[in-house]
């Protein structure tokens, strides 16, 4: 496969991914703004969402006020946005048509619609009032790509690179969005009076990564508690979007890319690495050397990981 396919493949699946995930810290930070808790304002839940999104230094540059007219303006239809839901579900399209004919009818059509019907929404059309009927709109457009994708591609290499971006991204998100959040989940918060306060910030990051409910299957018996929240979204496989899963997937695909071609590359070697620091790890260790220093090093790696894949295959 040529580089500019196997980057194009990569691309496509990364970008919806992230578009996913924005729409879902949108769908949080709305969730926050419209309840009532005490010592906040509707700005915190906003600048929540930015902050996790990597956008609060481009929006302070434009904006002087944290509000849902100014929040939704930047972070969904914003072409100037980089990070934009807009912005990537038009790459995540432009990725796709330059492979054209290297993916199926059904995931091009899922790809292709999604644009046109989200260019023909107005901004001024997305009223407060309407912005979760509209989130839920993007998300659900999100899983009908991955349902084509993984119901219509050819397991071949095309397949693997979209499920290396795929993944990459997801394990990029959870890593940022703990990492920013980790003072909330250091072991001394279980000790604390889980206030209202502590219960709606693990709450607002299990939302974010759709585990909510997810949780409560896996810790029956158990309150909303630091630990085990790091735990679950950290280490805990059968959790689809905690960092051992993603890596899980992607060590399974660096293996399946390494049999398809017959050579094993760095990026291969690095990817496997990763997922065994995660399977052996434990939560407590990872509390003994620092949270906040682990995940760091977890999203390092994890760009290290893109960069040497991009080297590795030649991407354009």
């Amino acid at each position: 496969m040529l580089g500019r396919t196997a980057s194009s493949l990569f691309w496509m699946s990364r970008y919806h991914e992230r578009a996913q995930n924005l729409t879902r810290l949108l769908e949080v930070a709305y969730r926050g703004a419209i309840m009532s808790h005490a010592g906040q304002d509707a700005g915190t839940h906003w600048t929540f969402a930015l902050a996790n999104a990597g956008c609060d230094d481009r929006y302070a540059q434009r904006y002087d006020e944290v509000n849902i007219r100014n929040i939704s303006a930047f972070m969904i239809f914003s072409k100037d946005n980089p990070l934009s839901v807009r912005t990537c579900l038009e790459l995540a399209r432009n990725n796709a048509r330059a492979v054209r004919t290297s993916i199926t009818a059904e995931l091009w059509e899922a790809i292709n619609t999604t644009w046109i019907e989200f260019t023909d929404v107005s901004q001024q059309s997305v009223t407060p009032e309407r912005l979760p009927d509209f989130l839920a709109w993007v998300n659900q457009r999100a899983h009908l790509f991955r349902g084509a994708l993984l119901n219509t591609i050819l397991r071949d290499d095309g397949y693997f690179f979209s499920q290396m971006g795929n993944f990459i991204e997801r394990a990029d998100n959870t890593a940022r969005i703990l990492n920013t959040q980790y003072w909330t989940l250091l072991p001394d918060s279980d000790i604390a009076d889980d206030g209202a306060m502590d219960r709606y910030q693990w709450s607002a990051i299990l939302r974010a990564l759709s585990g909510r409910r997810s949780y409560r299957f896996a810790y029956p018996n158990a309150r909303l508690k630091a630990f085990n929240i790091a735990e679950f979204l950290i280490l805990r496989q059968e959790m689809p979007r905690s960092l051992a899963h993603c890596y899980a997937w992607l060590a399974d695909t660096a293996e399946d890319l390494a049999q398809f071609y017959g050579s094993r590359e760095p990026s291969l070697d690095l990817a496997a690495e990763i997922f065994r620091t995660l399977s052996e790890k434990q939560m407590r260790e990872i509390y003994q050397e620092g949270l906040h220093e682990f995940l760091t090093d977890i999203v390092g790696k994890n760009n290290q990981l893109a960069h040497q894949l991009s080297q590795d295959y030649n991407f354009a």
